[in-house]
């Protein structure tokens, strides 16, 4: 096996991150994955791992480094899926805003993602065979639009661990109570009467818990308010626009005026998780607004 710093200098210059990545890696990352171990082919079943985390706050990085550290460097069979790439299409989520509310025309809500979707997907990897195929669903952000079939990514079987991170993956609904009130200007000018946040509610209260029951395990990264949130995502959508090779296509990148109202789409939820999961989640990583982990608690098992 190739020198393990030399290996982790080969991933953070291929995910372009900083060297002070190195030491979170090395210090709470790595030994984090290495508690997975009793969950990774027990009695046959594939688990899921379940990641947690406000918008910007490093989950799809962690991710890449789960798939890095047991797939490239541990030789099992990884596959890496994000709530993002399950969104309802442009043109279904028009359709949505016609028929049930406006603001369901913008992606990211619970009822703005395609659960049976995501729900076969999963339940195709944990029963993938050897030398069995599967494409996994890929969302362009920048267009705003799911990505053609053809440009999604195969793997082959069998599957060790599927990793599915997202916003709100193992979010829990809100009682009728705590809708009364808008929490946001979006809300209080644009959901006059509640109906959207309503629909949003009940959709994370049905299907999406079915989603979240797959999970064998939910590590959430702690934000430490929602206030940060609106600069991380900013930093997101310029990495986006550094990646586009041709702009033109580029329709669904957004400018800082742009961002401060798509995020007030997320408040609500994010808000809420941010009461609630610490005590749902098996482990719990909390954030500095510079991202670095500042505490890592795990829940205790009875």
């Amino acid at each position: 096996m190739p020198n393990a710093t030399e290996t982790l200098s080969e991933f953070l210059e291929r995910e372009r991150l900083p060297d002070s990545y190195r030491a979170q890696a090395q210090d709470v990352f790595i030994p984090f994955i290495e508690t997975l171990r009793p969950i990774l082919g027990h009695e046959g079943k594939v688990p899921v791992l379940g990641i947690h985390g406000s918008q910007g706050s490093g989950k799809s990085t962690l991710g890449e480094l789960i798939y890095w550290y047991l797939h490239e460097q541990g030789g099992l069979n990884v596959a890496l899926l994000s709530l993002d790439d399950f969104y309802l299409t442009l043109a279904q989520r028009q359709q949505l805003a016609k028929t049930a509310h406006p603001l369901l025309r913008t992606r990211g809500v619970p009822g703005t993602h395609d659960i049976p979707l995501a729900m076969a997907t999963i339940s195709k990897l944990q029963t993938l065979g050897a030398g069995e195929t599967l494409r996994l669903p890929r969302f362009n952000k920048a267009q705003d639009d799911r990505a053609p079939e053809s440009n999604w990514p195969e793997i082959t079987g069998p599957i060790d661990l599927v990793v599915f991170e997202g916003w709100c993956v193992g979010s829990t609904p809100q009682t009728a109570a705590q809708l009364v009130s808008p929490i946001n200007d979006l809300e209080r000018l644009e959901d006059v009467d509640s109906t959207w946040r309503n629909y949003v509610n009940s959709a994370l209260e049905n299907e999406y818990q079915v989603l979240f029951a797959e999970l064998d395990y939910l590590l959430m990264l702690r934000a430490p308010s929602f206030n940060c949130v609106a600069a991380w995502r900013g930093e997101q959508e310029r990495k986006l626009a550094q990646r586009q090779s041709d702009n033109s296509a580029a329709t669904g990148l957004m400018d800082e005026a742009a961002i401060l109202r798509f995020i007030q789409h997320y408040e609500r939820i994010t808000t809420h998780c941010l009461n609630t999961l610490p005590a749902l989640a098996d482990c719990v990583m909390s954030l500095d607004e510079r991202r670095q982990i500042l505490n890592v608690s795990y829940r205790e098992i009875k």
